[in-house]
């Protein structure tokens, strides 16, 4: 799920803080706003942008962090929203809900713990790429040197 390869330099404490907060920046909107899927792609984005004319290691890693809430934006919306439905409405919980639900929070689980740990990494100057957001961001992010 995680691979750790090596990077084209080895980037400075600075570089290697940025990146690091990028993905401490998803964990600190997860907290906050936890009910609402937005708020974490929003406090992201804005650390994205704020990083995007940055170096090459600090543009990627806010690239990969920005791809992965993307996704949980998608992911948790409908469960929120399904969720609502359900309460509003008081519809019956049906088996498809509770199914949904069970995937969300492993889902939920596995970016967290995933997060933690490319926070960790990156801090010590570790280029950490996942399974999946790792093969979108080398697409989308360019070294410009």
């Amino acid at each position: 799920m995680i691979q750790i390869k090596q990077f084209s330099y080895v980037p400075g404490e600075h570089e290697s803080e940025a990146a690091s907060s990028s993905y401490l920046m998803s964990l600190i909107a997860i907290i906050v706003g936890l009910p609402l899927p937005i708020v974490n792609l929003i406090a992201t984005l804005i650390f994205y942008l704020g990083n995007r004319k940055s170096t090459y290691f600090v543009r990627w890693h806010c690239t990969q962090a920005l791809l992965s809430q993307l996704s949980m934006l998608f992911i948790n919306s409908i469960a929120f929203w399904w969720s609502i439905t359900i309460i509003l409405n008081e519809e019956v919980i049906s088996n498809n809900y509770i199914a949904y639900l069970f995937v969300v929070i492993v889902f939920n689980l596995t970016e967290f713990i995933t997060t933690i740990y490319s926070a960790i990494q990156t801090r010590k100057g570790i280029h950490v790429e996942w399974w999946f957001y790792g093969a979108l961001t080398n697409l989308i992010c360019k070294d410009k040197s």
